[in-house]
């Protein structure tokens, strides 16, 4: 019987006598390389500009090396203290030893306002100490450091330096969701008057889906009137909705506030026609109701844009044969025209959503302190209160909370339906 292996065909070669198969396998791996050289100039882009920035907002939202590294003593003595009553002399003398090294270095300050974070006055607290110990060369050191300042007898005071002392910590995230711990270790509620971020998240997100829907609302006839007039009067009109993109923001929104404000031109024009009395001028500026009209307006050219492209591409002939078999204009509408719409409603929500939901200038001029959203916070803590870990915080809960939204939108309609002609 013939071997099986004789039987078999040779495989097929080219003239170098290289297998085909062989040769194209070397043909597609030079292709991805190409390919991945092509692609890596925007990869990199993506990485710096995108990707680095977001993973130092996360670090730097459970970053917490200011105690740790400034009172590394203290801290593994205080690893020892059961809580109760006050630590002992060793501590207080160690104590002692580190404000002089931070007075010294200029880090005292740093020290008492992450402490602060946790625990009002304790900035004041260390600056004054830090001023005071340079003079304390023997003990004992405890009555020395409570006669500078009282606080010092206070277990509370010591308990929050114990408990901020880890290099990560969660405290700034506890923050962001109007909670703290406890100098026990206990999770509790802020204070009242320190409850403000969930409500603003809340009305950060109700704002940015009010707006979106203004957005459909007003969007969906303007875009469905550009679609079907001839080209020459849709193009010229088209340049009109595009205007407010050649105007700056602020100058977009700047000129809400002469238009809204209970002196502007709208109220005056009320009052003219006699709509309203003088005295009853609509209050329409630094609230909610100026920071949604003027958001509407600049974001309105996001949700006409992807929905006239994708009406141009609808036949009008698909309309014109439903009313030929019996339907009326609205039906013919609503179970023919409408749902061929939906792509473009789609991408015109995600754009507009994404963009309110981060929006910043238009609030912070015309919104008021009743108008003002989340974004404003974060940019008050990068900016006046200088307290980044609980900014980092807030952006990355802002920004999970966008990412999950996006999944429920693309599990209920799919972000492959989404187009934008």
């Amino acid at each position: 019987m013939a071997n099986v292996a004789d039987t078999m065909p040779d495989p097929m070669t080219g003239e170098d006598g290289i297998p085909l198969k062989t040769k194209l396998r070397i043909a597609e791996r030079r292709n991805r390389i190409k390919a991945a050289l092509l692609v890596l100039p925007l990869f990199a882009f993506i990485l710096v500009t995108f990707l680095v920035p977001i993973g130092q907002m996360l670090y730097r939202s459970v970053e917490n090396n200011i105690i740790a590294d400034n009172l590394p003593r203290t801290i593994e003595l205080l690893s020892e203290w059961d809580g109760n009553n006050l630590p002992p002399e060793p501590v207080f003398e160690t104590m002692v030893a580190e404000l002089k090294i931070a007075r010294e270095t200029k880090e005292i300050g740093k020290i008492g306002k992450r402490l602060n974070y946790e625990m009002s006055g304790m900035l004041s607290l260390f600056k004054k100490s830090g001023r005071k110990v340079r003079k304390l060369e023997t003990g004992p050191y405890k009555e020395a450091l409570i006669k500078i300042d009282k606080d010092w007898g206070d277990p509370e005071v010591w308990a929050t330096i114990k408990q901020v002392s880890d290099r990560i910590t969660g405290s700034y995230y506890l923050a962001a969701v109007d909670l703290k711990r406890s100098p026990q270790g206990e999770i509790v509620a802020q204070p009242d008057y320190k409850q403000i971020y969930v409500s603003l998240f809340i009305k950060t997100l109700w704002i940015s889906l009010l707006v979106t829907m203004t957005c459909i609302l007003l969007g969906f006839p303007v875009s469905f009137l550009l679609s079907n007039l001839p080209m020459r009067t849709s193009n010229l009109l088209m340049i009109l909705v595009l205007l407010p993109f050649w105007t700056s923001l602020l100058v977009r929104t700047t000129s809400w506030i002469a238009l809204l404000q209970s002196e502007g031109m709208i109220n005056d024009l009320l009052v003219t026609i006699g709509f309203i009395g003088d005295d009853e001028r609509l209050k329409m500026m630094f609230n909610q109701t100026g920071t949604i009209i003027a958001m509407t307006h600049i974001l309105l050219p996001f949700m006409i844009l992807p929905l006239y492209s994708v009406m141009k591409t609808i036949s009008p002939s698909y309309v014109r044969a439903a009313r030929s078999l019996g339907a009326n204009p609205f039906t013919a509408f609503w179970r023919i025209y409408f749902p061929q719409t939906l792509p473009g409603i789609g991408a015109g929500s995600i754009l507009v959503f994404i963009l309110s939901i981060g929006y910043y200038i238009t609030p912070a001029l015309v919104g008021g302190q009743d108008g003002q959203l989340i974004s404003n916070l974060i940019a008050y803590h990068m900016q006046s209160s200088l307290n980044w870990g609980l900014a980092a915080a807030l952006g990355s809960i802002l920004l999970a909370g966008v990412l999950v939204l996006y999944m429920i939108y693309n599990k209920i309609v799919g972000i492959d339906n989404m187009k934008l002609g």
